[in-house]
């Protein structure tokens, strides 16, 4: 059974991707319809508890590729021009964070600012700690968290990327959501390229994710697809459905919150 049968109001975990709020291709730019759309949808779903990520786009992963925050240091080089990249990429992602907030609080929410890098810590770019208090303390106000992707303490290399999609794997087993959504610009995983039309993998599965490969000039400092449908299948093993979805789409997020059957790419929750 997906989630947590103790838990009232269920929980659903909804990530916004950074290619469906911001433009990509141009620094620091914001969708306002796209993103004020799906913030009501959030708020419209209020018999679900939420907890809202999100990722940088193009707020966070330029700086990120030019200052190399998700590779390991280079021999020789100076840890001030890391910890300087550190705070420039840190800077730019939460002028986004604030603009969610912003449109959250203007469709009805409340949300509850979690910075992410004061309650997790990486080891040479993996997570190897993560405090889930302030998530549940959020919740226990009747507040939505609010989280996204950013620059985090590395034990090994300084400072290192925490991506959004981590944030949504590591709260599953502490919060046992019912449900976990990633919404971003396409309509789910796409069949890998050939002749004719692409069309969507309705069932992610363990063969799909090793198939995925990024596309030549992948900017995505996160994993990008494949790392994506790895947190997704992760995610099913530990007890809550998981899919990708178009948040291009009106109402679509609103019913995936509700536990509706939403068209995305989909694994579902595996027993624990």
């Amino acid at each position: 059974m997906a989630g947590d049968p103790r838990r009232d109001p269920p929980l659903v975990v909804v990530k916004l991707g950074g290619s469906v709020i911001t433009r990509k291709r141009e620094v620091e730019r914001i969708r306002p319809k796209i993103l004020d759309r799906l913030a009501r949808e959030v708020a419209q779903v209020p018999e679900r508890d939420v907890v809202l990520l999100h990722g940088a786009g193009s707020f966070g992963h330029p700086g990120a590729r030019r200052f190399g925050l998700a590779a390991p240091p280079v021999n020789g080089s100076d840890p001030r021009h890391r910890a300087r990249g550190a705070a420039i990429v840190a800077t730019e992602v939460r002028r986004l964070h604030l603009e969610v907030l912003r449109a959250l609080v203007r469709a009805g929410a409340s949300p509850a600012s979690v910075p992410i890098a004061t309650h997790a810590r990486n080891r040479a770019g993996r997570l190897v700690a993560f405090d889930v208090a302030p998530f549940a303390m959020a919740l226990g106000r009747r507040s939505i968290p609010v989280s996204f992707g950013d620059v985090v303490p590395d034990e090994e290399w300084g400072y290192s990327i925490l991506s959004a999609d981590t944030i949504a794997t590591a709260l599953v087993p502490p919060l046992h959501p019912d449900r976990v959504v990633f919404v971003s610009d396409v309509p789910g995983i796409l069949s890998p390229g050939g002749a004719g039309r692409r069309t969507v993998v309705e069932a992610i599965t363990d063969d799909v994710v090793a198939g995925l490969r990024p596309p030549p000039g992948a900017t995505d400092v996160t994993g990008g697809i494949r790392g994506k449908a790895e947190a997704i299948r992760t995610i099913a093993r530990a007890g809550a459905d998981a899919g990708l979805i178009s948040g291009l789409t009106d109402g679509a997020l609103s019913r995936a919150i509700r536990g509706e059957k939403v068209y995305g790419s989909w694994a579902h929750a595996e027993p624990r």
